[in-house]
């Protein structure tokens, strides 16, 4: 009972902040694109109180909007096929809000600890309490992103071939070629990451990059080729000819009105999140940052050489009652060598500092908060990338997104494949 009751919170608290995300991102396109083109940007509607006009920076233009979306008429062509017209804005916003289902937003929270320093024991606890910042933690983990995103054409097929018009099935066709394009180049592009993080599961992914190197380090290539054909998923500038205004109107969704055009703008912004989502959490090590662990801020510089007797003994002395599974004095008596990197690890204590090491250990509670807004930061910069281009490239021709796709992607991300697994294997035969 208490998975589903946990299931449905997140589940609320995500699809709240994603329903939000359409106006937001709107607002910040228009102040943006303002800037950039050094213009005043949305300050025209405002709400009278109390004898002032209350602007809010431009977000009472995303207000406006949303207001006269529920209000205009709900108009449907005589033609067209009722249920797979109503269907398809429905089918294309689903999937981007299925996608963060499997995206951990977060370290695991215990709630039997959370003024506690982290212990690893805490995961073999009978009866804890543990809250996953991740709505389900499936086994296949990135293939259900690949499956679910899969779906997004669906909804671009049905809305241009259902209008019966002809420029909203052009742009449905060019819609369906172009994301079926790059979804190959995509998937290819995360075959190399597979064969570096040794699962398809994507907290598993999460936990190499933080015991080892973010994935944008160990896989720059596919980093780029996945953020390059992610964009192009998305249908917008400077791949935005599904809906190219200046040749088929505005594409698949040229005869939508109301509610249901705004679904399509909706899903298309969410989509964007979902692409820094993805990203980050594949390559930009999720939830960490640099220094972050499980426990607070460890700084570890040259902290494997071993230290003195002298120097050892005076730690102890000094944090002797809160070393946490690691007992020095019995290392020493054995003669095994005992390095900072082993006192810092396993003292208990807030602070505490060996030469140019040191670790500031926080409350449970506090790494995971930190956590969280490290993921969201992340999330936000690669959003804010994809505005930039949005605003700083043309649009591109169609045969011109074709060959990008099939003739500079699809090659970069084989080779990229057959470069990790000659080094994989190389490395692997020098530890052998």
């Amino acid at each position: 009972m208490l998975f589903w009751v946990q299931a449905l919170v997140k589940v609320g608290i995500i699809v709240g902040i994603l329903a939000q995300v359409g106006a937001i991102l709107l607002w910040v396109e228009r102040k943006q694109s303002a800037m950039m083109q050094d213009r005043m940007g949305p300050n025209r509607a405002f709400i009278p109180l109390f004898g002032r006009k209350i602007r809010a920076a431009g977000l009472i233009h995303s207000i406006a909007d949303g207001i006269k979306m529920v209000w205009k008429e709900d108009w449907r062509p005589p033609k067209a096929d009722k249920w797979l017209y109503a269907a398809a804005p429905i089918i294309s916003i689903v999937p981007p809000l299925c996608l963060f289902a499997v995206i951990p937003f977060g370290p695991t929270l215990h709630l039997n600890h959370l003024r506690e320093m982290y212990q690893a024991s805490w995961t073999a606890e009978a009866g804890a309490r543990v809250v996953p910042l991740q709505i389900a933690d499936l086994d296949v983990g990135i293939l259900f992103i690949f499956a679910v995103a899969g779906a997004g054409v669906i909804g671009a097929a049905l809305a241009g071939w259902s209008s019966d018009n002809k420029f909203s099935l052009l742009g449905g066709l060019r819609a369906a070629s172009q994301m079926v394009s790059y979804e190959v180049a995509m998937g290819l592009s995360l075959v190399g990451a597979f064969m570096v993080y040794q699962s398809p599961r994507i907290g598993e992914m999460v936990d190499w990059q933080v015991d080892h190197v973010w994935g944008i380090f160990a896989q720059p290539l596919a980093f780029v080729l996945f953020a390059t054909a992610a964009i192009a998923e998305t249908k917008r500038v400077p791949f935005d000819v599904p809906e190219g205004e200046s040749e088929v109107v505005a594409g698949y969704f040229t005869e939508y009105s109301g509610l249901k055009f705004g679904m399509f703008a909706a899903g298309e912004l969410v989509e964007v999140c979902t692409a820094g989502a993805i990203l980050t959490t594949v390559f930009l090590g999720g939830w960490h940052m640099p220094f972050l662990t499980q426990r607070g801020v460890e700084v570890m510089i040259s902290a494997g050489r071993a230290l003195d007797p002298e120097v050892v003994s005076a730690f102890v002395a000094q944090h002797g009652d809160k070393m946490v599974g690691f007992d020095a004095a019995a290392e020493l008596a054995q003669q095994h060598a005992v390095t900072a990197r082993d006192l810092l690890t396993h003292c208990g204590s807030s602070f505490a500092h060996l030469g140019t090491s040191f670790v500031w250990h926080w409350p449970h509670w506090a790494v995971v908060a930190v956590g969280a807004g490290n993921f969201l930061l992340k999330v936000l910069l690669l959003v804010f990338l994809q505005l930039q281009i949005r605003w700083t490239l043309p649009r591109f021709r169609y045969d011109q997104i074709m060959k990008l796709g099939w003739r500079v992607l699809l090659p970069a991300a084989l080779v990229n494949v057959l470069a990790t697994g000659t080094i994989l294997l190389f490395l692997q035969a020098g530890r052998a």
